[in-house]
């Protein structure tokens, strides 16, 4: 094996990048998963019920497609979820095959709730940076994202751009709590 010391012809990573992402992750995701806790839910319950929040009636298939985790995966936590009244599933209109999941009102209020926890947190990030620089913190965020699904993720965020996926910031550049 041929440590990154030895490997001369290779570029060194770029570490600050690398550990910029993970500890914006880990305090991007540290206040949603205190509210979490409190209902013995973790990071797979806030994916599911965020993603399903904001699709109202998407089919299991299409969430699975999203998250790119197993039937078996989603089901222990979507089974949680059901029985505990934050997601209700019921079979499609025309085929009943089709399981679609939409969030109850203790769902959505849930979920509003994790949201408004990371606005706050973006807010305070996008708040001392120029309009220029909000958008291309966006097509970066939106670049790191697989090339392939890229039109896929720009549908899901309804965005009308490909090349970026948040259509650029919002006027005064803050992301609006009110909204939706």
């Amino acid at each position: 094996m041929t440590s990154t010391a030895e490997n001369h012809d290779l570029p060194a990573p770029p570490y600050d990048l690398i550990e910029l992402l993970f500890f914006a992750y880990r305090d991007f995701t540290s206040d949603p998963d205190d509210v979490l806790t409190q209902y013995d839910f973790g990071r797979a319950h806030h994916r599911v019920l965020h993603f399903v929040d904001r699709n109202p009636d998407i089919m299991v298939t299409d969430l699975l497609a999203i998250l790119r985790i197993t039937k078996q995966s989603l089901g222990r936590v979507l089974k949680q979820l059901v029985d505990e009244d934050f997601i209700e599933q019921r079979p499609g209109a025309n085929d009943r095959r089709q399981r679609l999941l939409r969030t109850t009102e203790k769902g959505q209020a849930l979920a509003l709730r994790l949201a408004e926890l990371q606005t706050r947190r973006l807010n305070a990030a996008l708040a001392g940076l120029s309009h220029q620089e909000q958008a291309a913190a966006r097509k970066f965020l939106f670049q790191m994202i697989d090339s392939d699904v890229r039109p896929d993720v720009a549908k899901l965020l309804k965005s009308s751009d490909p090349n970026l996926a948040a259509g650029g910031p919002p006027a005064d550049g803050l992301i609006d709590l009110e909204k939706d």
